[in-house]
């Protein structure tokens, strides 16, 4: 079994090797994923999708956000996300961590509105789990029973999709895992 240093150990190496992805190499695997997702019958079907800016050379979901579906982005309230509409062009704020936000100019999305959550992470395994940056927010998020029934996909790049991730009793698995060349449904 792994324990949580295996978690640090692992995550690190994960961010290492993502940043070090030359720009032409990122541009191509990102342009794969969004494809792949573009394509994908629960994302063309949806009409609010949760999404987030990305943040250390995660995926790049900007291809895919158009003024056709409705946009949500997290905003960090405590140890919770709330999520408020954005579309492209307008205005960020840069959150905790500095990751950034839409701006809260309404009141957060209502979690019967939406269809798909997209949910940013380290890295996935073959199982549905994820390794996210160390917070607790999504696992968090979604043992909440409100989100049970959305579906949930975790982006990765290929060499960050692995056999198995070390887990712990709160981690929550996704029901799907996109990388640049499969999406898969657990």
């Amino acid at each position: 079994m792994m324990s949580r240093q295996d978690k640090v150990i692992l995550r690190k190496k994960i961010l290492s090797e993502r940043k070090s992805l030359a720009s032409e190499e990122f541009q191509e695997k990102n342009r794969q994923i969004c494809d792949r997702i573009k394509s994908w019958k629960i994302f063309c079907e949806a009409k609010t999708v949760l999404a987030y800016f990305s943040f250390r050379q995660e995926p790049d979901l900007m291809p895919l956000i158009t003024n056709e579906k409705r946009w949500g982005f997290p905003t960090c309230v405590g140890n919770d996300l709330l999520w408020h509409s954005w579309q492209p062009g307008e205005a960020v704020n840069s959150g905790k961590h500095g990751i950034r936000e839409p701006l809260r100019k309404e009141a957060p999305i209502p979690t019967t509105e939406v269809d798909l959550i997209i949910v940013p992470t380290v890295a996935c395994d073959r199982s549905g789990y994820r390794l996210g940056y160390g917070g607790g927010y999504y696992d968090r998020l979604l043992t909440s029973p409100q989100w049970k029934n959305c579906p949930t996909v975790g982006v990765v790049f290929n060499f960050a999709y692995l056999d198995r991730l070390p887990r712990e009793a709160w981690d929550i698995k996704l029901q799907y895992v996109c990388t640049e060349s499969c999406l898969d449904k657990f």
